[in-house]
């Protein structure tokens, strides 16, 4: 079966982050279809707006949209009709939800969760904490992460520790190299959660295996033998069960997956650290 193309308009006032999280999360379900992304960001005006409705009138196909303010969201939905172009706001089922529940009416106001409040600035310390704390850097102040991340190489813990920064949570992560021991620093961590990462060797050595590829490096190192990496993933995990950090297998989760799933156990441990205080 081939795959089956589908032209994908998305129009924003803000980033347009929302509406691609959301279609993907749906185009995603349907097999052999691919969705083409027309993304139209920054749209708030309404000569930004025909420029878009330009476009979608060449290459006609589904459109969704995240416009807050009513005369531009109008005018999109009367093109679209003209088009033969399905058309939905992804967010007015949303409010409308919120405003019968609240009982108050939308004050519209583009782009608002992009607004330099509180929220962003924690963001944006905790990213920079976590690039200056990437890979056994700074291990001396890892008491000032929420959680601090330890697995052998390539058990994806640079990745996830960037996206959890982008979601306000302070991270450090740590190499686990066998027969080396832990730094005095890290021994005595009261404030962080810790967390071992484990997959599968097979995974490893493949994501290694590839790695190896791109740097032309010697494709029958140590680094990708197989019998090495599952020691070294056994003795991690043995670390990792004997100072009770909980685990998590990465081999077949993505990053989202890993981090929601750390950030759930970041929750639990805040509640018990507080309840120690």
């Amino acid at each position: 079966m081939g795959r089956h193309h589908v032209n994908l308009h998305l129009i924003s006032d803000a980033t347009g982050e929302t509406l691609i999280a959301a279609s993907r999360a749906v185009a995603a379900q349907y097999h052999g279809v691919c969705a083409i992304e027309h993304v139209y960001p920054m749209v708030r005006s309404h000569a930004e707006l025909e420029k878009a409705i330009v476009e979608i009138e060449a290459e006609p196909g589904i459109v969704l949209f995240t416009l807050v303010e009513q005369d531009l969201a109008r005018r999109l939905m009367e093109a679209c009709a003209a088009i033969g172009a399905p058309s939905l706001s992804i967010l007015a089922p949303i409010m409308s939800l919120f405003e019968s529940y609240i009982g108050t009416a939308v004050t519209p106001r583009p782009g608002a969760q992009h607004s330099l409040n509180a929220d962003y600035f924690r963001r944006m310390d905790a990213l920079n904490y976590t690039l200056t704390h990437d890979d056994g850097l700074q291990s001396d102040s890892y008491e000032a992460a929420d959680v601090v991340l330890m697995g052998v190489s390539r058990t994806s813990k640079t990745p996830t520790s960037i996206y959890l920064a982008n979601r306000g949570v302070k991270t450090a992560n740590l190499p686990f190299v066998p027969d080396l021991p832990l730094p005095k620093s890290v021994e005595n961590l009261r404030n962080p959660l810790i967390v071992g990462l484990l997959a599968s060797p097979e995974r490893i050595v493949q994501i290694r295996a590839n790695r190896l590829l791109t740097m032309n490096a010697d494709p029958e190192s140590p680094y990708v033998d197989r019998r090495l990496v599952a020691e070294e993933v056994a003795q991690s995990k043995k670390l990792f069960d004997a100072r009770g950090w909980p685990t998590i297998d990465v081999t077949r989760r993505s990053i989202e997956e890993t981090a929601a799933a750390i950030i759930s156990l970041h929750k639990l441990h805040k509640m018990k650290f507080i309840s120690a205080a």
